[in-house]
């Protein structure tokens, strides 16, 4: 589809009714089912953002009685609660107050398919807005089974003539691999007018939005259908959906990031969250995990079983492998975070390096500085956290413990194994280990005591 083809940006004349109600049961949860994360963010906030693609002037979320935590996710957009749930018409229904004075285009999606993307709603949008204006537009895809899904029956001229529900089907309709995803776009005009005409006469006694395409064909309006890929429209009812979707937005997220200019060594054990960004030229080893709120430079080397969260890191660093940062961990240009290293609420400055076994937390490393293997800095003391300030092209000798709040100043040298409670100077050199005692032929009187104590 072309860009002229597709709505306004912030087009005052698309509405959206996003139908979040449904309990979830098959998720056994006491979470809301939409609030459920993938890639680090709840399915309803996927769906926000891709329906924000067409700047919708309004948007209403239908959600059921004690479901005022998702409410306050979706915020600022308008709720209405379904009391009893008697249906998808029903559930549109709700909206009526909300869009008493709106005649445009009327989205219908669903908060538990987050998986649809913008281009599909541009394309829903423009086909409503084509030149023979159907009343309504059904999205449609083709799955590998095709199972109990409700059929599309599309005539000789491309316009849709219903939609049968699978109980309803004959062997021929059956046959149809073209399915109803429940996402439409409706001339918002008609809406409400319809679905005041559907009932509930059915084996569920539910009021079946699809019985519009009915209603806007008796009425002489054409309806129609466009398609799909099975991947966006995959609804999520349990945890097995929910992983399955989890797969395939890793595999979008991963092709973005090779689109963007990073190297996957094995994409298949790579994690993103939905916020992740890497720069150009960055190469990311296996079974590496990204959570929320990392921002990558670029020429970046992640090295293997590395985890990384609310981290900044900059041009030309490394990290791992085995490494985890923390939310605050912020590495500067060419800077070192080794194997098995900790960083959590610290600026590493450039060049610096703490390459092994290291824990830095509320602190900040200088340019050029060199942690060795072991140290730990001691920010918390049970009731607060404490900052460690360590100078730039200061050196912190293996197994140091530096209690906060404690400053080592520029060019500092703490010796391996000391634990430094006070500050020390630019160029000051702190030692606190006991001096070495060495006892002549002490072992092997050791062992003769401990073999007699034995026998």
């Amino acid at each position: 589809m072309s860009e002229t083809q597709r709505p306004e940006r912030g087009d005052a004349g698309i509405a959206a009714v996003v139908l979040a109600a449904g309990k979830g049961t098959r998720m056994k949860s006491d979470l809301p089912k939409v609030l459920h994360p993938l890639a680090g963010r709840a399915m309803i906030d996927h769906l926000l953002d891709t329906l924000a693609a067409l700047s919708p002037g309004r948007v209403v979320v239908v959600i059921g009685p004690g479901m005022e935590s998702v409410g306050e996710a979706v915020a600022p957009h308008a709720c209405v609660i379904q009391d009893l749930q008697h249906g998808t018409g029903h559930a549109v229904a709700q909206a009526r107050a909300a869009l008493a004075d709106f005649a445009g285009d009327v989205m219908v999606l669903y908060g538990d398919t987050p998986l649809i993307t913008a281009d599909t709603l541009h394309g829903m949008v423009a086909r409503r807005r084509a030149a023979d204006s159907p009343a309504v537009v059904v999205l449609g895809f083709r799955p590998a089974d095709a199972g109990e899904y409700g059929r599309l029956v599309v005539g000789d001229s491309g316009g849709l003539e219903a939609i049968v529900e699978y109980r309803d089907a004959d062997a021929a309709v059956r046959a149809i691999d073209l399915c109803n995803s429940g996402v439409m776009a409706i001339d918002g005009a008609a809406l409400f007018g319809l679905l005041d005409r559907i009932d509930n006469a059915n084996a569920r006694g539910e009021y079946y939005l699809t019985d519009i395409v009915a209603m806007a064909r008796s009425d002489g309006r054409v309806c129609a259908a466009i398609e799909a890929a099975e991947s966006e429209l995959l609804g999520v009812n349990s945890r097995s959906d929910l992983a399955q979707a989890e797969a395939v937005m890793q595999d979008r997220l991963r092709a973005r990031a090779m689109a963007e200019g990073a190297t996957l060594i094995d994409p298949a054990t790579t994690w993103f969250s939905f916020d992740t960004r890497l720069g150009r030229d960055v190469t990311v080893g296996p079974n590496v995990v990204f959570g929320p709120g990392v921002i990558v430079g670029d020429e970046v080397q992640i090295r293997p079983f590395s985890h990384l969260e609310g981290a900044r890191i900059a041009d030309r660093a490394q990290i791992g492998p085995f490494a985890r940062l923390r939310p605050g961990a912020d590495v500067g240009e060419a800077a070192r975070i080794g194997n098995f290293v900790e960083a959590k609420a610290a600026i590493v400055e450039a060049g610096a390096k703490v390459n092994h076994l290291t824990y830095i937390g509320d602190a900040r490393i200088g340019a050029g500085a060199n942690i060795g293997a072991g140290t730990i800095t001691c920010n918390y003391d049970g009731f607060s956290k404490h900052t460690t300030d360590i100078g730039a092209g200061a050196f912190i000798g293996s197994n140091a413990a530096l209690v906060a709040p404690v400053v080592i100043g520029d060019g500092a040298v703490v010796g391996a194994g000391s634990v430094i409670s006070s500050d020390v100077p630019g160029d000051g050199l702190a030692i606190t280990r006991a001096p070495q005692k060495i006892l002549d032929d002490g072992a092997a009187r050791l062992r003769r005591r401990l073999a007699a104590a034995k026998g």
